[in-house]
């Protein structure tokens, strides 16, 4: 176990020394237009000179710059994606796609500043350091070296003293090493300050689990309510056909007849909703995939079902359905179409389910203020089997009704099944 901690951790020290080296090389474009500005105020010349002075002026003038840079939207993005990998912190403490407001901005620009100017100073030692560690560990084995200028800076007139080179460049490596894993972990523990969510990334993505999970909803809603309906009205209908048939000679065909003509109105409708309702849930894929990639969202599927298919509805339910419209429901808006749609056909899926084969009337009026939708089917004399989880029925029923305004009641009460809902126009 302790094997597998360490290796871990030399894992994670080796990502993060890489991280470091990918910023030293974004930071080489600033880097040269600082050695451009600082060699011309200089009169040094030369993008590579060997002057210390231009070499750190031209590291101060594109620490600035960096800065400039990080205002660009993709500058959060790329942060973070590089973060993510090479960082070794939880995914789920970054922010997701560019920065909004002056907060944001102003955290993505520290962030890229400490990142590429860190970035820039491991990455000069690891390119400049185990070349010159090796070579003072070479000192003892090499008489050329010890002739040199390198030989002579180590002070060799002591032939005692080329020995301690050995762990010299070692301690050099080893510094080199500790140094980086070190500005590893500060940028790892600095990263979730400076690239996780603020106010405004947290209020937008609160939002879009909003939007998602109301997206989930509605679909489930558009599911139940068209293919719960068609599957208690087929199987009310096909019931009904069996006893008759189960008559003998003198059953009446043309009741089992009718019964399989609105088995066969009603799956046909469905069909059509079920392709409806699949065509939402496509639209809303397409509509996340085009938001991602920041494209306009895709056309929809179309309108769905409305008061103008209710009698196609009510006749597909059976014989026991009476409908009764008060006013022109012409003049009822497309979405108030769609959603009273949809509750007259959940209001039938659970006539038929709990108390199936009683008269059930819908009534519908659209003269008052209040638009008002009821149904009313007598209790059956024996009390409908729970089911195990619930229904979802009204609970649909009352979203949808909360949906534009308004409000749905529903119970028992003097022995008669009563749902109302009333929408305010």
């Amino acid at each position: 176990m302790r094997r597998c901690a360490v290796a871990l951790l030399g894992q994670r020290a080796r990502r993060r020394w890489l991280h470091l080296i990918v910023g030293g090389a974004l930071f080489m474009p600033f880097w040269m237009v600082g050695s451009v500005v600082v060699g011309a105020l200089l009169g040094a010349g030369g993008l590579f000179t060997g002057s210390l002075a231009v070499q750190f002026g031209a590291y101060a003038v594109g620490l600035p710059l960096v800065a400039v840079a990080a205002l660009f939207p993709l500058a959060r993005p790329m942060s973070v994606a590089a973060a993510r990998a090479l960082c070794g912190v939880p995914a789920d403490r970054y922010a997701d796609g560019p920065a909004q407001g002056p907060e944001a901005r102003a955290r993505t620009a520290g962030w890229l500043t400490l990142h590429l100017g860190a970035g820039a100073l491991v990455s000069g030692a690891t390119l400049a350091l185990p070349p010159f560690a090796v070579s003072v560990m070479a000192l003892p084995f090499s008489p050329r070296l010890r002739e040199s200028e390198l030989g002579r800076l180590w002070g060799l007139d002591r032939p005692w003293w080329s020995w301690a080179a050995l762990p010299a460049g070692l301690l050099m490596l080893l510094a080199l090493a500790a140094a980086a894993a070190a500005t590893g972990a500060l940028l790892a523990l600095q990263a979730p300050r400076l690239l996780g969510p603020g106010p405004a990334d947290r209020l937008a993505a609160a939002e879009r689990r909003a939007a998602e999970a109301e997206s989930r909803n509605r679909l489930a809603r558009e599911l139940h309510d068209s293919v719960g309906h068609a599957l208690s009205a087929v199987t009310l209908q096909a019931g009904a056909a069996r006893r008759v048939l189960d008559g003998g000679d003198g059953a009446d065909l043309a009741f089992v007849r009718e019964a399989l003509t609105a088995i066969e109105e009603t799956t046909r409708r469905t069909v059509g909703e079920l392709d409806w309702v699949l065509g939402l849930l496509r639209r809303d894929e397409e509509v996340g995939e085009a938001r991602d990639a920041g494209e306009a969202g895709a056309g929809g599927p179309g309108p769905g079902p409305g008061l103008d298919a209710l009698e196609s509805l009510v006749r597909g339910a059976g014989p026991t359905v009476a409908l009764t419209v008060s006013g022109d429901l012409a003049t009822v808006p497309e979405a108030l179409s769609r959603e009273a749609y949809r509750i007259v056909q959940e209001g039938l899926t659970n006539a038929a389910r709990h108390a199936g084969g009683e008269p059930v009337s819908v009534r519908l009026d659209a003269r008052t203020e209040e638009w008002e939708i009821s149904m009313e089917n007598p209790l059956p004399a024996r009390p409908p089997v729970a089911r195990p989880n619930g229904g979802r029925g009204l609970r649909g029923i009352g979203e949808r009704a909360r949906l534009l305004g308004g409000t749905a009641e529903a119970g028992p009460a003097d022995g008669v099944w009563r749902l109302v809902v009333r929408i305010p126009r």
